[in-house]
């Protein structure tokens, strides 16, 4: 394991096939990151006390914050935090211990807390955040704290998540091909 990427209790990061993470960015424990997903940096990510899903073409950004919450007697069973695919998270954005669906994109420095759940194809806006428990229903734009539903997504909108999770494949790419060819070093 490298730096980046660290055990916990026996747990390892599984990283599926062409996963990026950045050399400052910080993994723990039972975490899953799924095909052609990509970390930043000063990004952590700590599955210590729960697992940690991340599905397929996910851009988690820099200095996000990524965690559980642990089963107590306070909270039988806990959160985990799972993350479907392409999901684009924001700079400085903290997720804990939430369900965010397929085709989402979570703004700059957005946070969403224990028990939410984002359906699929919502935009959260920057600075947004997510109560505990709450649900944020597919198709919608949300904004504000606490996150309310402003309205429901267009066509071009409900397009750009797929054009954002490839968007951030080829960047993550083209670090990957820098760190194997030694450019920049």
């Amino acid at each position: 394991m490298t730096k980046s990427l660290r055990s916990f209790k026996g747990m390892k990061p599984k990283l599926g096939s062409d996963v990026f993470v950045d050399i400052t960015a910080t993994v723990i424990g039972n975490v899953e990151l799924g095909d052609d997903s990509s970390v930043w940096p000063n990004t952590v990510i700590r599955g210590d006390m729960h697992k940690i899903s991340i599905g397929k073409r996910c851009s988690i950004q820099d200095a996000s914050i990524l965690h559980i919450t642990h089963a107590s007697e306070y909270n039988p069973g806990g959160y985990p935090l799972n993350l479907g695919d392409e999901v684009t998270v924001g700079h400085m954005a903290m997720l804990h211990g939430c369900t965010i669906g397929n085709q989402v994109l979570i703004g700059m420095q957005a946070m969403v807390m224990d028990g939410a759940v984002i359906e699929d194809k919502v935009v959260l806006g920057a600075g947004s955040l997510v109560p505990p428990g709450k649900v944020l229903q597919s198709g919608h734009l949300y904004v504000g704290r606490p996150a309310k539903m402003v309205r429901a997504l267009t066509e071009k909108e409900l397009a750009y998540f797929s054009y954002t999770a490839g968007n951030y494949v080829k960047l993550k790419n083209e670090h990957m091909e820098e760190e194997t060819t030694g450019v920049g070093s």
